[in-house]
């Protein structure tokens, strides 16, 4: 592995120590318009539950508290564990929010627990995204809908997500794009 590339997978990718804090705070810029738009576009309602993989500083999960009822996340970066429990603290002491340090391949929750599940910037970094996808598909109920939102600075290509997502088991796969964003949906 490249210098370059371990200090942006550090900062960015699997953020750890200094380098992760910083990424952490420009992850909440970067991240915050994508996150808003795929929350928009899976018309999240207050009687559902909703998984963010890989929700970093946590920007999206607190915009998800104000729709949601639950919203529970994951993401393998202790540093980001801590940002998001931070910025989330009260919804979290109310019970609304579950925030928890692990990995898309082996998602901590029981089948059929959510109704909308979204990654932001994050799928292209998975060990493997297949095995991550295929998870998301065991916890998200049957007729759930999923949103993958990327920005024009993940490194993701468009080529291959509807493929991808129809070969997790999901369905109606499509990808949509905003100025230089795009976002994966299925259900």
């Amino acid at each position: 592995m490249t210098v370059m590339r371990n200090i942006l997978l550090r900062t960015f990718g699997r953020p750890q120590g200094a380098l992760g804090r910083l990424g952490g705070i420009i992850m909440a810029r970067m991240n915050e318009e994508c996150g808003a738009w795929v929350t928009e576009l899976l018309e999240i309602r207050p009687n559902e539950s909703v998984l963010e993989v890989g929700f970093g500083p946590g920007v999206v999960i607190q915009r998800l508290s104000n729709l949601a009822g639950y919203v529970a996340g994951i993401d393998p970066s202790q540093e980001m564990v801590q940002q998001a429990r931070a910025r989330n603290a009260k919804a979290i002491g109310s019970g609304r929010v579950d925030l928890r340090q692990g990995f898309a391949e082996s998602l901590p929750f029981d089948d059929n627990t959510f109704d909308k599940a979204l990654a932001i910037n994050s799928m292209q970094v998975w060990p493997d995204a297949a095995a991550g996808l295929r998870e998301i598909r065991r916890v998200t109920r049957s007729g759930g809908r999923i949103g993958l939102g990327f920005t024009r600075y993940s490194g993701q290509p468009n080529q291959g997500l509807t493929e991808r997502l129809t070969a997790a088991g999901f369905t109606d796969a499509q990808v949509v794009g905003k100025d230089a964003d795009f976002c994966a949906l299925a259900i």
